[in-house]
């Protein structure tokens, strides 16, 4: 029997810019164009001033460990233990994810550890922005 597959993430009109950048190996972010706010999770007006004059731009991709959990139950898709983690932006916002490449130990994952996406394709609409210890 097969094992169940991990949860899909549903595309809507308003977070298909970000979907297909992650397709393409891009984190994209948006930009108040009135008040300059960079936020995340996508949305069509500004969560900060309510503009609804907003640009989408590639970000770094870099940013560090906020906080997380390490997570010791099976749940469809993942082998426990894994992190999940809040990881903040070097544009400012922050996102949860998960941490890879990376001992899923208190040891290992240190907070304000310096982090860079990682891409990972679930299928031919999915890709997933996970995130690694960065190099260097």
């Amino acid at each position: 029997m097969a094992e169940p597959a991990r949860a899909r993430p549903k595309p809507t009109p308003e977070t298909q810019h970000f979907w297909d950048g992650t397709k393409a190996g891009e984190l994209r972010l948006q930009r108040c164009d009135a008040c300059a706010n960079v936020y995340f999770p996508p949305r069509p007006f500004c969560p900060s001033c309510a503009s609804r004059k907003v640009s989408v731009f590639k970000a770094s991709g870099k940013g560090k460990l906020y906080s997380y959990v390490i997570h010791h139950r099976p749940v469809p898709g993942f082998t426990p233990p894994y992190a999940i983690a809040v990881v903040e932006l070097d544009e400012g916002p922050r996102m949860m994810s998960n941490i890879v490449d990376c001992p899923q130990t208190p040891e290992a994952l240190e907070l304000d550890m310096k982090l860079e996406v990682a891409f990972e394709k679930l299928d031919d609409n999915i890709t997933l922005p996970l995130f690694r210890p960065a190099k260097g």
